[in-house]
This record gives structure tokens, sequence and C-alpha cells, in this order.
């Protein structure tokens, strides 16, 4: 079994929201940058790999085992780190640890260790006096310490500082690189999944609008800026434009900018360019 993560036509209908046919897989060794818009269906499609939410129909299998029926299997193979903690404030990381430990029979006291001692995070103090990064990297920590084949990240890092960024992002990397474990990792902060990610998939009002290796982006987009006269009223030709009075820039199809764009030249888009210009051309 080569994928880790596999969800099959999922979908969850609200009254004002529906996540529609969801598709995708997550590699052995890889991380996934899951990307777009606040509401556009991140959270919850995590929500329903969890099985924290009831699916309205489709499949979700983590390591090849379905994760409603094989619920407690699946979920000893998560390791889940959200935006907002979910300690409780009057109680301490090692009250925490204690208790969680109980549920999962790959414990390793000395992965949890290794983690506190690396970011110097307290024990016996409670919690409300912790930071929000400290929340977050005792998250990570106790993450870690089941030794789970599967992280799923929900804007995790937006409470930590640049330096404790680009440490996780390390981290990050060495989880996978035995090429058994992966990431699944939903993040605003774009420029991290340039510096890590494997792959990027883009949601947007509940649908998968792209989903594609990091390798491929530059050979499949290219970003073009320039003046607006360059256009010569080729404007729907762009998957999203920008254009002022003078001068324009804008996603293109490569090989749309072969045809029709020739002379100009263009530079590689990062994620932050799919995001973005992706979303403007639908709206």
């Amino acid at each position: 079994m080569d994928n880790i993560l596999e969800i099959t036509n999922l979908n969850k209908d609200f009254t004002d929201f529906k996540l529609d046919n969801i598709n995708l897989t997550l590699e052995k060794g890889s991380i996934m940058g899951f990307i777009g818009e606040n509401g556009a269906g991140k959270t919850t499609t995590i929500r329903l790999i969890l099985n924290a939410l009831e699916k309205s129909s489709g499949q979700i299998k983590v390591m090849g085992r379905d994760n409603v029926v094989e619920e407690l299997y699946v979920k000893s193979q998560i390791g889940y780190v959200p935006d907002e903690d979910y300690f409780i404030s009057n109680s301490t990381l090692l009250m925490h640890s204690k208790t969680l430990r109980l549920f999962y029979d790959n414990w390793s006291e000395d992965i949890f260790k290794s983690y506190i001692s690396r970011w110097k995070i307290p024990l016996n103090k409670k919690i409300s006096e912790f930071s929000k990064g400290m929340k977050t990297k005792a998250m990570f920590a106790l993450a870690f310490a089941h030794n789970p084949k599967v992280l799923i990240l929900d804007e995790p890092t937006a409470g930590l500082d640049p330096m404790a960024r680009i440490e996780l992002l390390d981290i990050l990397r060495e989880f996978v690189s035995d090429g058994e474990k992966s990431v699944f990792f939903s993040t605003h902060i774009t420029s991290d999944l340039d510096k890590i990610a494997d792959y990027i998939t883009l949601i947007h009002e509940g649908r998968i609008i792209e989903s594609i290796s990091a390798d491929k982006l530059e050979e499949k987009y290219i970003f073009l800026s320039g003046s607006v006269e360059d256009l010569k009223g080729l404007d729907n030709k762009f998957i999203g434009l920008r254009k002022g009075e003078i001068v324009f820039e804008g996603l293109i199809l490569r090989e749309t900018a072969n045809e029709f764009f020739k002379a100009m030249k263009g530079i590689k888009p990062n994620i932050e360019n799919l995001l973005t210009y992706s979303i403007w051309g639908v709206k």
C-alpha cells in the first residue's frame, strides 16, 4: 500500500454549505499542503477524516482502514494538531500526557520528553499560563509521542514565531524522511508550504479545484506580468488576473502562455499565486 490517506467521493451536506465530491490521496513519505479561503471546507474535511463529523456519503481510509468501521485503529495512527488548543486551562501538560498515554499502546515517554526538553516546555505549569506558541508546541509534543503514521495539521503554525516555524518545518521533513509516514497540512502560511510541500490541494467553496505535485506546479502554470497593452484583449486566457490602468499580473497555463504570449517572460508561480489567482479566476 503506497497511500496513507485515501478520500473517495466524499460529501457533506449542510444547510448553507456542501463539501462536494472530494477525492484525494496522500502517498507515504510525503507532505500535502491543503489550502483555500476561510470557509472553503478545509476544517470540515479534516473533521471528517477524524470522524468527528458524520459524512453524507463517500469513504475515507487511513492506512487502508475505513475511518468509521475501524475508528480506534485509525485514530491510533493519526497525530492531530489544530489551530485552537484542546487543553484544560487549569491543568498541566504533565496531567494531559498521563491521561493521553492511557489511550495509546504505542505511546513513547522518551519521544514526548525529548520534545518537551527541546522546546523547554514546563510540565507542571498551568496551561492557562502558556503562550499560544507554547500551547502549539505542547500539542505537537503530544502528537509525536504516540508514533503516528500521519500528522493532520489544521492551521497549527499561526501562533509560532519565525524561528519556531522553521524548526517545526525541519521536524516535519524528518518525520516523513523514512518514507513510511506522511503529513496533511492545512495552513494559510503558504510560504511554509513552498519550503516543504510535495503536493498541493486547493479547495474552494467545498470543491477541489486543483491537486498537483509541487514539482509540476511550474510545469503546468506560469506567472506573467507586464503592460496592459500586452494583453491584447486576451484577459479570458488567464486563470486569474489583476489589471490596473497601466500594468497587469496573472496566473496562466504555460501551454496557453506559449500559444498567446510567446514574447513575454514569466516567472515560476508560488503556492500563494496558485491560491489567490485561482480563486480570483473562479470569482
